[in-house]
């Protein structure tokens, strides 16, 4: 050994053409094409040509790449297959994983692929309900007990998010079976039934707030922050889907033909473009959200963008969720709880007595049509749902009128 000096190693890294030179006793230095430096030590057990990379250079120098070297020639001679010893110790140091670490990797390896609205929803399952009950917990000694204890509190807060943690710790663990760092699945035989009930899954009728309830809701929201209140504003008033609202980016509004165009997939429920036409008062929550937004690409940016901890990225549901869940509280019986979703329900059901045509009504939600109107009738209907959500908009700003609260 000792063919090698610090010298040559500093001029090959600097000329960075792939090579492999020996140090002696098979012992090699390697430079890839990618310009990876790395020890790596070749020899013969049992006949057969083996080679186990000793790590990288510079975090392995030269002297201690021999010294390592050294050590590992000792256990050939004893008989031990060093690069399978490697190989055992990184399997136990995987399966040593913690579920937080697990759920890393699965969110690096299989989240990628998949859709933007997907990967926001499930990260946020992770986050906010797997890590806290159970991240810290060695993946591989997690057991179905620790799983229905984490999704029982899930149910205390809402029965309704049982079903997709559980599908999200699911997904986790089934990705720690196929890398063999748990060998059991601590998800097998738990049912949603079994922790929130029988009726969690069952169909929630829609609300439709009434003329009353809107001036109650409209009346509370500046309470709850600008940003906060634009949202549901422009949820109420344009009927679109709070996911779709959310990962909208200002490419996708146009201030000059006021419209908003929603892209297809991506989580949107729709495999095809939908132009929402605005109205002037949406148009002029879009333009005071511009300056709220600051560089983002994002309508509705993360609040911890401010803060550099996240980079860019769109708003959680879930924050708009708590939102509507704290003014529903604050609101007591004079408004029946509702969710982001029933601002569309009640949207078309004014839109209806507003005496709006079912073919225009059901396409501002970006209803299909179904049956032969959608094989024959190619007409999107934009100045009618233009004229229908103006009558809704001018509704909405009569009905705060008439609290003499407006503050649109």
């Amino acid at each position: 050994m000792g063919k090698l000096t610090d010298v040559q190693i500093r001029a090959w890294l600097k000329a960075g053409q792939p090579l492999a030179k020996s140090d002696g006793d098979g012992l090699t230095f390697t430079l890839s094409q990618a310009g990876v430096a790395a020890w790596v030590l070749r020899y013969r057990l049992a006949g057969k040509q083996r080679e186990k990379t000793v790590g990288r250079f510079p975090d392995i120098s030269l002297k201690r790449a021999r010294e390592l070297a050294t050590e590992d020639r000792a256990k050939i001679q004893q008989g031990i297959d060093v690069a399978r010893e490697k190989q055992i110790q990184i399997r136990d140091s995987n399966s040593a994983w913690t579920v937080k670490e697990l759920a890393s990797d699965y969110e690096a390896k299989v989240l990628p692929g998949l859709a933007a609205a997907t990967i926001l929803s499930r990260k946020q399952k992770i986050r906010d309900y797997v890590l806290p009950s159970i991240g810290h917990l060695a993946a591989r000694d997690v057991t179905g007990a620790d799983v229905v204890q984490m999704l029982e509190r899930v149910a205390d807060h809402s029965p309704k998010l049982v079903k997709p943690v559980l599908s999200a710790a699911r997904l986790i663990f089934a990705h720690g079976v196929a890398k063999h760092v748990v060998s059991g699945h601590p998800c097998a035989g738990i049912s949603v039934k079994a922790i929130a009930g029988h009726d969690v899954q069952a169909g929630k009728a829609r609300v439709m707030l009434s003329d009353s309830e809107l001036r109650f809701v409209l009346t509370k929201l500046p309470e709850y922050g600008r940003v906060n209140e634009l949202i549901i504003r422009i949820l109420l008033s344009t009927a679109q889907r709070i996911q779709a609202l959310l990962l909208t980016e200002w490419d996708h509004i146009d201030f000059i033909k006021k419209t908003w165009t929603i892209p297809p997939g991506d989580g949107r429920k729709s495999d095809r473009q939908f132009v929402v036409p605005l109205s002037e008062d949406v148009l002029g929550y879009f333009a005071e959200l511009k300056v709220l937004a600051g560089l983002s690409r994002f309508v509705f940016p993360i609040q911890k963008l401010m803060k550099g901890r996240e980079g860019d990225a769109p708003m959680r549901q879930q924050t708009i969720n708590g939102v509507l869940n704290r003014l529903c509280l604050d609101l007591g019986p004079k408004v029946r709880p509702f969710t982001p979703h029933d601002l569309r329900s009640t949207a078309r059901s004014h839109l209806a007595v507003l005496g709006v045509s079912v073919v225009v009504a059901e396409r501002c939600l970006n209803h299909s049509l179904g049956g032969l109107l959608a094989v024959y009738d190619v007409h999107d209907y934009l100045d009618e749902r233009r004229s229908a959500l103006r009558m809704w908009s001018n509704k909405l700003a009569d009905l705060e009128v008439v609290t003499g609260t407006s503050t649109l």
